[in-house]
């Protein structure tokens, strides 16, 4: 069973999803992607809800380890697998990521990947940014993208293009 919870953070409300092995889905707003399996509103859970407080206070390492078990085509997950390597503070170029994941003729396949990221933040999907250091889109609105990263004193940003 999947356990929806709402908190509020400086971003503003961000909707969870939370399953037995982990984080499936964390949303801005009631933007909440499909999801596998029935589901039932309740309390975040605590591992997760201590996480983004302290994320949000601060210690920008705090969501690292929080597990996650979002749903995608296995490119999707090998994408998002490569997100959860971006250090806070340090932000990607789509190309960057495209080579990373080893297919750098996929700049747009990785792009769109990132764009289907269905646990926003903690996969942090908000660190990639245009090659030009432009910040490109965010499904949580560039409001929001602009806000993470000056949070986590990645913006304005140098792109790490050596990748």
């Amino acid at each position: 069973m999947i356990e929806l919870s709402r908190v509020d953070s400086p971003v503003g409300v961000l909707t969870l999803a939370a399953g037995p092995r982990g984080l499936c889905a964390l949303a801005f707003g009631d933007r909440m992607p499909r999801l596998a399996g029935p589901a039932r509103e309740g309390r975040p859970p605590r591992e997760i809800a201590a996480a983004l407080e302290a994320y949000f206070g601060g210690d920008l390492r705090a969501i690292d380890g929080l597990e996650v078990d979002p749903q995608g085509t296995g490119f999707q997950r090998r994408v998002w697998a490569a997100l959860r390597t971006i250090p806070a503070g340090t932000t990607w170029s789509y190309a960057g990521l495209a080579r990373f994941v080893g297919q750098p003729t996929a700049t747009r396949a990785v792009g769109a990947a990132n764009g289907k990221n269905p646990v926003a933040l903690v996969v942090p999907c908000h660190r990639v940014i245009s090659s030009d250091g432009t910040l490109g889109g965010y499904g949580g609105g560039l409001e929001a993208k602009r806000w993470l990263l000056r949070h986590e004193r990645s913006w304005p940003a140098q792109v790490d293009l050596a990748l």
